[in-house]
C-alpha cells in the first residue's frame, strides 16, 4: 500500500515517471534489469531480501542505476552501510513530501543526499566496531540458538563462535548476547 501511495505520489511530478514497482527485495534486481530506471527508490525492511543487501547487488549489476533508501529505520549503522553499498540518497520517511521527488532530482544530477540529522549521528556513533565475522556470529544469535546451532550454520567451532559472542558482548557493551544483539541491531551493525 505505502509503495503504491509514493508511486501514485511521483506520478504527479511531470519529470518523474515510475517505470516498475516490487514488493521483494529479492526482485529489485531483475526488475532494474528490465526497466532500466534511472533511480531505484528502496526500503531497508523488504521481504526476500533486505533493502541494504538489494542495493549493493543492484549496485553490481546496474551501475547506472542511482539508489535512494527512504526508511523508517533512520538509524546511524544503516547509513553507513547504505553509503558503503553505494546509495546516492538516504532520507526517513518522516521527511516532507516534497523532499522524496527533491532527492530524486538531485541524485540524478549527481549530488548525494543524505538525511542531515542521520549524518550528524552517524558521525558521532562512529563505525560499527564489530568485525564482519563477529557480526555473522551475533546475527546467527536469534532467538537464543545454542551455540552449537551457530557454530554449524558458520561451520566455526563452538569455541570460537563462545569468544565471538563474548567480543561482541565486550565491544557493545553489554550484559550478556541478547542484549549485544538488540545494541548492534539498533545501532544498524546488523
Amino acid at each position: 500500500m505505502i509503495r503504491e501511495a509514493l508511486a501514485a505520489l511521483l506520478s504527479f511530478e511531470d519529470d518523474i515517471e515510475v517505470v516498475a514497482q516490487v514488493g521483494r527485495g529479492d526482485e529489485v534486481t531483475e526488475a532494474a534489469k528490465r526497466a532500466s530506471p534511472d533511480v531505484a527508490l528502496l526500503d531497508i525492511e523488504m521481504p526476500g531480501m533486505d533493502g541494504l543487501t538489494a542495493a549493493a547487488q543492484l549496485r553490481r549489476a546496474c551501475p547506472e542505476t542511482k539508489i535512494v533508501i527512504l526508511t523508517t529505520f533512520g538509524r546511524p549503522g544503516y547509513l553507513r552501510r547504505a553509503m558503503e553499498s553505494g546509495v546516492s540518497g538516504f532520507i526517513v520517511k518522516d521527511s516532507p513530501a516534497d523532499k522524496l521527488a527533491r532527492t530524486i532530482r538531485d541524485v540524478l544530477n549527481g549530488q548525494r543526499v543524505i538525511d542531515p540529522d542521520l549524518a550528524a549521528a552517524a558521525l558521532a556513533n562512529g563505525a560499527s566496531p564489530l568485525t564482519p565475522r563477529e557480526s555473522d556470529v551475533l546475527a546467527a544469535s536469534t532467538d537464543g540458538a545454542a551455540i552449537a546451532e551457530i557454530a554449524r550454520s558458520l561451520f566455526l567451532s563452538e569455541g570460537t563462535v563462545r569468544n565471538y559472542l563474548s567480543s561482541c558482548i565486550q565491544k557493545t557493551g553489554a550484559r550478556n548476547r541478547a542484549e549485544a544483539r538488540r545494541i548492534a541491531a539498533e545501532r544498524g551493525w546488523l
